[in-house]
Protein backbone atom coordinates (compact mmCIF):
# COMPACT_ATOMS: atom_id res chain seq x y z
CA UNK A 1 0.00 0.00 0.00
CA UNK A 2 2.65 2.54 0.67
CA UNK A 3 4.45 1.33 -2.40
CA UNK A 4 1.40 2.56 -4.72
CA UNK A 5 1.26 6.32 -2.77
CA UNK A 6 4.66 6.81 -3.33
CA UNK A 7 4.47 5.82 -7.19
CA UNK A 8 1.19 7.52 -7.02
CA UNK A 9 2.73 10.74 -5.89
CA UNK A 10 5.54 10.23 -8.12
CA UNK A 11 3.99 10.24 -10.86
CA UNK A 12 2.38 13.07 -10.32
CA UNK A 13 5.13 15.54 -10.09
CA UNK A 14 6.27 14.14 -13.84
CA UNK A 15 3.18 14.94 -15.20
CA UNK A 16 3.22 18.32 -13.75
CA UNK A 17 7.00 19.18 -14.90
CA UNK A 18 6.11 17.75 -18.55
CA UNK A 19 2.93 19.57 -18.79
CA UNK A 20 0.84 17.05 -20.44
CA UNK A 21 0.38 16.24 -24.08
CA UNK A 22 -1.62 19.02 -25.44
CA UNK A 23 0.69 21.46 -23.50
CA UNK A 24 3.27 20.25 -25.26
CA UNK A 25 1.42 20.36 -29.32
CA UNK A 26 0.41 24.43 -28.72
CA UNK A 27 3.91 24.96 -28.02
CA UNK A 28 5.06 22.84 -30.89
CA UNK A 29 2.63 24.92 -33.23
CA UNK A 30 3.69 28.29 -31.57
CA UNK A 31 7.07 27.80 -32.78
CA UNK A 32 8.04 29.78 -36.14
CA UNK A 33 9.30 28.80 -38.77
CA UNK A 34 13.27 28.97 -39.82
CA UNK A 35 15.06 29.47 -42.87
CA UNK A 36 18.59 29.89 -43.32
CA UNK A 37 20.41 32.57 -44.85
CA UNK A 38 20.93 30.34 -48.02
CA UNK A 39 17.37 29.78 -48.19
CA UNK A 40 16.68 33.30 -48.20
CA UNK A 41 17.27 36.30 -50.61
CA UNK A 42 17.45 40.09 -50.99
CA UNK A 43 16.53 41.03 -54.59
CA UNK A 44 19.58 42.92 -56.71
CA UNK A 45 18.99 45.17 -59.30
CA UNK A 46 20.67 44.33 -62.80
CA UNK A 47 19.99 44.82 -66.29
CA UNK A 48 19.01 41.38 -67.90
CA UNK A 49 19.83 40.54 -71.74
CA UNK A 50 17.44 38.68 -71.87
CA UNK A 51 16.37 36.04 -74.83
CA UNK A 52 13.25 35.07 -76.21
CA UNK A 53 13.20 31.27 -76.86
CA UNK A 54 10.47 29.32 -78.96
CA UNK A 55 10.39 26.62 -81.15
CA UNK A 56 8.35 24.93 -84.30
CA UNK A 57 8.56 22.70 -87.08
CA UNK A 58 10.06 24.03 -90.62
CA UNK A 59 7.79 24.78 -93.14
CA UNK A 60 7.84 25.37 -96.88
CA UNK A 61 6.21 27.94 -98.29
CA UNK A 62 7.05 28.01 -102.16
CA UNK A 63 4.07 24.83 -101.85
CA UNK A 64 2.32 24.01 -104.96
CA UNK A 65 -0.14 21.49 -105.34
CA UNK A 66 -0.99 20.35 -108.81
CA UNK A 67 -4.59 19.56 -109.80
CA UNK A 68 -6.46 17.95 -112.63
CA UNK A 69 -8.49 21.16 -114.13
CA UNK A 70 -10.90 18.47 -115.96
CA UNK A 71 -12.43 14.92 -115.45
CA UNK A 72 -10.37 12.27 -117.18
CA UNK A 73 -8.15 8.73 -117.10
CA UNK A 74 -4.41 9.79 -115.62
CA UNK A 75 -2.47 8.68 -118.91
CA UNK A 76 1.27 8.42 -117.29
CA UNK A 77 2.93 10.25 -114.40
CA UNK A 78 6.70 11.16 -115.86
CA UNK A 79 7.93 11.88 -112.37
CA UNK A 80 8.59 10.26 -108.83
CA UNK A 81 8.70 11.50 -105.24
CA UNK A 82 11.90 13.31 -104.97
CA UNK A 83 12.63 14.42 -108.73
CA UNK A 84 13.48 17.53 -109.29
CA UNK A 85 11.58 19.86 -111.93
CA UNK A 86 11.47 23.20 -113.05
CA UNK A 87 8.42 25.54 -113.97
CA UNK A 88 6.80 24.64 -116.94
CA UNK A 89 7.94 20.93 -117.10
CA UNK A 90 5.67 18.18 -118.11
CA UNK A 91 4.46 16.34 -115.50
CA UNK A 92 2.35 13.84 -117.33
CA UNK A 93 -0.84 13.35 -119.79
CA UNK A 94 -4.44 12.85 -119.14
CA UNK A 95 -6.60 11.65 -121.79
CA UNK A 96 -9.02 14.50 -121.89
CA UNK A 97 -11.30 13.10 -124.74
CA UNK A 98 -14.08 14.86 -123.28
CA UNK A 99 -12.28 17.93 -123.00
CA UNK A 100 -11.52 17.96 -127.01
CA UNK A 101 -15.05 16.53 -128.16
CA UNK A 102 -16.64 19.76 -126.29
CA UNK A 103 -14.13 21.95 -128.20
CA UNK A 104 -15.06 20.56 -131.58
CA UNK A 105 -18.59 21.34 -130.76
CA UNK A 106 -17.98 24.32 -129.40
CA UNK A 107 -15.93 25.35 -132.65
CA UNK A 108 -18.42 23.83 -135.16
CA UNK A 109 -20.88 26.20 -133.38
CA UNK A 110 -18.10 29.15 -134.14
CA UNK A 111 -18.52 28.03 -137.59
CA UNK A 112 -22.08 28.10 -138.08
CA UNK A 113 -22.41 32.02 -135.84
CA UNK A 114 -20.12 32.81 -138.35
CA UNK A 115 -22.03 31.95 -141.69
CA UNK A 116 -25.24 33.42 -139.95
CA UNK A 117 -23.20 36.27 -139.31
CA UNK A 118 -22.09 36.50 -143.20
CA UNK A 119 -25.53 35.72 -145.00
CA UNK A 120 -27.23 39.18 -142.37
CA UNK A 121 -24.10 40.68 -143.55
CA UNK A 122 -25.18 40.54 -147.28
CA UNK A 123 -28.82 41.20 -146.57
CA UNK A 124 -28.63 43.89 -144.65
CA UNK A 125 -26.16 45.26 -147.49
CA UNK A 126 -28.68 44.56 -150.18
CA UNK A 127 -31.61 46.15 -148.29
CA UNK A 128 -29.44 49.17 -148.28
CA UNK A 129 -29.52 49.46 -151.74
CA UNK A 130 -32.87 48.95 -152.37
CA UNK A 131 -34.34 51.61 -149.07
CA UNK A 132 -32.07 54.17 -151.34
CA UNK A 133 -34.13 53.19 -154.49
CA UNK A 134 -36.77 53.59 -151.62
CA UNK A 135 -38.12 49.88 -152.89
CA UNK A 136 -38.13 49.18 -149.20
CA UNK A 137 -39.36 51.07 -146.05
CA UNK A 138 -37.44 52.30 -143.40
CA UNK A 139 -38.37 49.90 -140.89
CA UNK A 140 -37.76 46.82 -143.30
CA UNK A 141 -34.05 48.26 -143.18
CA UNK A 142 -34.12 48.42 -139.49
CA UNK A 143 -35.25 44.62 -138.98
CA UNK A 144 -32.39 44.13 -141.31
CA UNK A 145 -30.07 46.09 -139.24
CA UNK A 146 -31.16 44.13 -136.27
CA UNK A 147 -30.75 40.86 -137.52
CA UNK A 148 -27.16 41.78 -138.49
CA UNK A 149 -26.47 43.06 -135.03
CA UNK A 150 -27.83 39.91 -133.52
CA UNK A 151 -25.67 37.39 -135.52
CA UNK A 152 -22.60 39.54 -134.60
CA UNK A 153 -23.19 39.01 -130.94
CA UNK A 154 -24.24 35.32 -131.29
CA UNK A 155 -20.49 35.22 -133.44
CA UNK A 156 -19.02 36.64 -130.36
CA UNK A 157 -20.82 34.57 -128.43
CA UNK A 158 -19.60 31.01 -129.79
CA UNK A 159 -16.44 33.07 -130.04
CA UNK A 160 -16.23 33.28 -126.03
CA UNK A 161 -16.81 30.48 -125.81
CA UNK A 162 -14.73 28.47 -127.82
CA UNK A 163 -11.76 30.41 -126.31
CA UNK A 164 -12.82 28.91 -122.73
CA UNK A 165 -12.70 25.82 -124.17
CA UNK A 166 -9.82 25.88 -125.58
CA UNK A 167 -8.19 27.45 -122.39
CA UNK A 168 -9.42 24.29 -119.99
CA UNK A 169 -7.61 22.21 -122.38
CA UNK A 170 -4.44 24.47 -122.03
CA UNK A 171 -4.81 24.16 -118.32
CA UNK A 172 -5.32 20.84 -118.27
CA UNK A 173 -1.84 20.03 -119.61
CA UNK A 174 -0.04 19.07 -116.12
CA UNK A 175 2.77 20.91 -116.12
CA UNK A 176 4.50 22.46 -113.26
CA UNK A 177 3.71 25.87 -111.77
CA UNK A 178 7.08 26.30 -109.65
CA UNK A 179 10.39 25.20 -109.43
CA UNK A 180 11.36 22.59 -106.57
CA UNK A 181 11.47 18.64 -105.25
CA UNK A 182 8.17 16.10 -105.81
CA UNK A 183 7.28 15.63 -102.55
CA UNK A 184 4.12 13.21 -103.10
CA UNK A 185 2.42 11.70 -105.54
CA UNK A 186 -1.69 11.84 -104.58
CA UNK A 187 -2.43 9.72 -107.84
CA UNK A 188 -1.74 6.67 -110.10
CA UNK A 189 -1.62 6.44 -113.98
CA UNK A 190 -4.59 5.04 -114.75
CA UNK A 191 -6.58 6.19 -112.77
CA UNK A 192 -9.98 8.06 -113.31
CA UNK A 193 -9.68 11.32 -112.07
CA UNK A 194 -12.06 14.27 -111.21
CA UNK A 195 -12.43 17.93 -112.01
CA UNK A 196 -9.76 19.64 -109.06
CA UNK A 197 -8.58 16.71 -107.93
CA UNK A 198 -4.81 16.54 -106.53
CA UNK A 199 -2.50 14.45 -108.40
CA UNK A 200 1.30 16.22 -107.13
CA UNK A 201 2.86 18.14 -104.56
CA UNK A 202 5.80 19.74 -105.43
CA UNK A 203 8.16 21.89 -102.59
CA UNK A 204 10.58 24.82 -102.77
CA UNK A 205 13.21 23.89 -100.35
CA UNK A 206 15.51 27.39 -100.90
CA UNK A 207 13.66 29.25 -98.39
CA UNK A 208 12.06 27.76 -95.45
CA UNK A 209 9.91 29.19 -92.83
CA UNK A 210 9.74 28.16 -89.06
CA UNK A 211 6.39 28.75 -87.25
CA UNK A 212 6.46 28.95 -83.59
CA UNK A 213 4.87 30.83 -80.38
CA UNK A 214 6.10 32.97 -77.96
CA UNK A 215 3.70 33.97 -74.43
CA UNK A 216 1.98 37.38 -74.22
CA UNK A 217 4.27 38.81 -72.14
CA UNK A 218 6.89 38.32 -74.02
CA UNK A 219 5.92 39.38 -77.16
CA UNK A 220 6.21 43.15 -76.65
CA UNK A 221 9.62 42.73 -77.14
CA UNK A 222 10.42 41.53 -80.47
CA UNK A 223 9.60 43.15 -83.58
CA UNK A 224 10.00 42.24 -87.52
CA UNK A 225 13.19 41.73 -88.73
CA UNK A 226 15.16 40.89 -85.74
CA UNK A 227 17.99 38.47 -86.11
CA UNK A 228 16.97 34.93 -84.42
CA UNK A 229 19.11 31.64 -84.11
CA UNK A 230 18.15 28.69 -84.54
CA UNK A 231 19.55 24.80 -83.85
CA UNK A 232 17.75 22.55 -85.61
CA UNK A 233 17.45 18.82 -84.71
CA UNK A 234 20.10 16.79 -86.86
CA UNK A 235 22.20 19.47 -87.49
CA UNK A 236 25.39 20.92 -86.03
CA UNK A 237 25.54 24.73 -85.56
CA UNK A 238 23.95 27.73 -85.98
CA UNK A 239 21.47 28.54 -88.45
CA UNK A 240 20.70 32.63 -89.04
CA UNK A 241 17.25 33.43 -89.46
CA UNK A 242 15.10 37.01 -89.89
CA UNK A 243 12.07 37.44 -87.85
CA UNK A 244 9.52 38.63 -90.53
CA UNK A 245 5.64 37.79 -88.84
CA UNK A 246 4.24 38.65 -85.71
CA UNK A 247 0.16 37.33 -85.22
CA UNK A 248 -2.32 40.06 -84.81
CA UNK A 249 -3.77 38.22 -81.94
CA UNK A 250 -3.38 35.28 -79.63
CA UNK A 251 -4.12 31.61 -80.34
CA UNK A 252 -7.63 30.87 -79.00
CA UNK A 253 -7.43 28.90 -75.96
CA UNK A 254 -3.72 29.96 -75.15
CA UNK A 255 -1.87 32.83 -73.72
CA UNK A 256 0.46 32.25 -76.60
CA UNK A 257 1.01 34.24 -79.81
CA UNK A 258 2.54 33.29 -83.35
CA UNK A 259 5.64 33.96 -85.05
CA UNK A 260 7.44 33.52 -88.24
CA UNK A 261 10.66 33.30 -88.83
CA UNK A 262 12.75 32.84 -92.46
CA UNK A 263 15.48 31.15 -93.14
CA UNK A 264 17.31 30.76 -95.98
CA UNK A 265 18.32 27.37 -97.55
CA UNK A 266 20.33 27.77 -100.97
CA UNK A 267 21.73 24.62 -100.28
CA UNK A 268 18.90 22.71 -99.76
CA UNK A 269 20.29 20.72 -96.72
CA UNK A 270 17.23 21.47 -94.21
CA UNK A 271 14.14 19.91 -95.14
CA UNK A 272 10.40 20.74 -94.49
CA UNK A 273 9.03 19.23 -91.44
CA UNK A 274 12.11 19.41 -89.14
CA UNK A 275 12.25 20.63 -85.70
CA UNK A 276 14.36 23.96 -84.63
CA UNK A 277 14.61 25.87 -81.35
CA UNK A 278 14.87 29.20 -81.96
CA UNK A 279 16.30 32.38 -79.63
CA UNK A 280 16.43 36.04 -80.17
CA UNK A 281 18.80 37.98 -78.00
CA UNK A 282 17.59 41.31 -76.85
CA UNK A 283 19.68 43.64 -75.27
CA UNK A 284 20.25 44.87 -72.12
CA UNK A 285 17.29 47.00 -70.01
CA UNK A 286 17.01 49.33 -67.94
CA UNK A 287 18.21 48.25 -64.12
CA UNK A 288 15.34 46.33 -62.28
CA UNK A 289 14.81 43.81 -59.23
CA UNK A 290 16.11 40.41 -60.19
CA UNK A 291 15.05 37.52 -58.30
CA UNK A 292 16.09 33.86 -58.84
CA UNK A 293 13.29 31.99 -60.95
CA UNK A 294 12.94 28.98 -58.35
CA UNK A 295 11.76 31.61 -56.21
CA UNK A 296 8.36 32.69 -58.41
CA UNK A 297 5.04 30.44 -58.75
CA UNK A 298 2.37 30.67 -60.55
CA UNK A 299 -1.81 30.22 -59.71
CA UNK A 300 -4.69 31.57 -61.61
CA UNK A 301 -2.57 33.56 -63.83
CA UNK A 302 -0.61 35.37 -61.31
CA UNK A 303 3.13 35.15 -60.42
CA UNK A 304 3.68 35.04 -56.54
CA UNK A 305 6.48 34.67 -54.31
CA UNK A 306 7.02 33.96 -50.33
CA UNK A 307 8.85 36.92 -48.23
CA UNK A 308 9.29 37.01 -44.51
CA UNK A 309 8.37 40.44 -43.01
CA UNK A 310 8.54 41.27 -39.88
CA UNK A 311 8.63 37.86 -38.19
CA UNK A 312 5.71 36.85 -40.37
CA UNK A 313 5.44 34.93 -43.80
CA UNK A 314 3.77 37.48 -46.45
CA UNK A 315 2.53 36.34 -50.45
CA UNK A 316 3.43 38.82 -52.59
CA UNK A 317 1.57 38.88 -56.07
CA UNK A 318 4.23 39.94 -58.41
CA UNK A 319 4.54 41.52 -62.06
CA UNK A 320 7.34 39.66 -63.56
CA UNK A 321 9.32 40.83 -66.70
CA UNK A 322 12.46 39.42 -68.54
CA UNK A 323 13.99 36.39 -67.78
CA UNK A 324 17.67 34.77 -67.73
CA UNK A 325 17.88 31.32 -68.07
CA UNK A 326 21.27 30.74 -68.37
CA UNK A 327 21.76 32.88 -64.29
CA UNK A 328 18.25 32.08 -63.24
CA UNK A 329 16.87 35.28 -62.96
CA UNK A 330 13.75 37.32 -63.40
CA UNK A 331 12.96 40.69 -63.27
CA UNK A 332 10.29 41.68 -60.99
CA UNK A 333 8.31 45.14 -62.66
CA UNK A 334 5.68 45.74 -59.92
CA UNK A 335 4.75 44.08 -55.77
CA UNK A 336 8.08 43.46 -54.55
CA UNK A 337 10.14 46.31 -51.48
CA UNK A 338 13.73 46.40 -52.46
CA UNK A 339 14.91 45.14 -49.04
CA UNK A 340 12.86 41.99 -49.45
CA UNK A 341 13.72 38.90 -47.58
CA UNK A 342 12.54 36.74 -50.63
CA UNK A 343 12.14 32.47 -50.32
CA UNK A 344 14.99 31.48 -52.80
CA UNK A 345 12.87 28.04 -53.58
CA UNK A 346 9.54 27.07 -53.44
CA UNK A 347 7.69 25.49 -49.91
CA UNK A 348 5.00 23.46 -50.04
CA UNK A 349 2.22 24.27 -46.95
CA UNK A 350 3.48 27.68 -46.15
CA UNK A 351 0.82 29.93 -44.68
CA UNK A 352 0.59 33.66 -44.81
CA UNK A 353 0.66 35.44 -41.79
CA UNK A 354 2.70 32.53 -40.08
CA UNK A 355 5.73 33.14 -37.59
CA UNK A 356 9.13 33.16 -39.57
CA UNK A 357 12.13 34.02 -38.69
CA UNK A 358 16.07 33.53 -40.73
CA UNK A 359 19.01 31.85 -38.63
CA UNK A 360 21.94 32.81 -39.77
CA UNK A 361 23.97 30.11 -40.98
CA UNK A 362 27.39 30.45 -39.26
CA UNK A 363 25.01 31.03 -35.98
CA UNK A 364 23.07 28.09 -36.25
CA UNK A 365 25.95 26.28 -36.83
CA UNK A 366 28.02 27.55 -34.08
CA UNK A 367 25.03 26.91 -31.67
CA UNK A 368 25.27 23.14 -32.52
CA UNK A 369 28.68 22.76 -32.24
CA UNK A 370 28.37 24.58 -28.48
CA UNK A 371 25.34 22.41 -27.90
CA UNK A 372 27.39 18.95 -28.42
CA UNK A 373 30.43 20.25 -26.97
CA UNK A 374 28.29 20.69 -23.92
CA UNK A 375 26.55 17.36 -24.36
CA UNK A 376 29.84 15.65 -24.10
CA UNK A 377 31.59 17.70 -21.45
CA UNK A 378 31.89 15.90 -17.50
CA UNK A 379 29.69 16.87 -15.35
CA UNK A 380 31.11 18.46 -12.25
CA UNK A 381 30.74 16.85 -9.07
Amino acid sequence: MVLLAVAGVTGLVIARKSGGPEEGKDKAAEKPLSFTEREVVRPQSLALPATVSFSGPLVAPGTAVVRAKAAGTLVSLSVDEGSRVRAGDRLGVIDLAELNARLNERQAQTEAARAQMSQAERTHASNQRLAEQQFISPNALDSSRAALESARAQYNAAQAQTETVRILVRDAALVAPISGIVAKRHALPGEKVSAEQQLLTIVDLRTLEMAGSVSTHEVSQLKPGMPVSLRVEGQDGVTPGKLVRIAPAAEAGTRSIGVTVTLNNQNEQLRAGQFASASVVLPAGTPRLTVPISAIASSSGQDYLWTVEQGKLMRRTITTGRRDAERGLVEVAEGLPADAQVLASRFDNLREGAAALVAPALAASASTTSAASAASAPKAL
